[in-house]
């Protein structure tokens, strides 16, 4: 499921013509964001969507900032956690952060949607039984 389109995607960016490809960008954030989403609860129809206009309102969004994000950076699949550094032509790319740390997989701008929309899922963090 998508959610959003590439009307959307030209709204939200502010580009007058979107990428040829991207339906299958939208799609592919998407399944990024249902990551995210992971444990989040919020009342869907029965095709998944949401129901809520404000909860369908960021979905869209951070989908289209996932797609953005995954544009500009350019690692739609996530291969460069495959490499510290890439070199193509005179272009040198190096990982920045602890050696083991791996690159984003989410835009920082769709998990900020999201949050603040209070669909992220939230932590325990102290450990203690309920």
């Amino acid at each position: 499921m998508t959610y959003a389109t590439a009307a959307d995607y030209t709204e939200f960016t502010g580009q007058n013509t979107p990428p040829a490809d991207i339906d299958r960008r939208l799609s592919r954030a998407s399944e990024r964001i249902d990551e995210l989403l992971t444990s989040a609860v919020y009342p869907v129809d029965d095709a998944g969507m949401p129901t809520r206009p404000a909860d369908a309102d960021a979905l869209q969004r951070a989908t289209c900032a996932q797609a953005a994000w995954t544009l500009a950076v350019g690692d739609e699949f996530g291969v460069a956690s495959a490499f510290k550094t890439v070199s193509i032509g005179s272009v040198r790319l190096e990982r920045g952060g602890s050696a083991d740390s791996a690159p984003a997989r989410y835009a920082p701008d769709a998990s900020s949607i999201l949050q603040l929309a209070g669909l992220l899922p939230g932590y325990v963090i102290d450990g203690s039984p309920w």
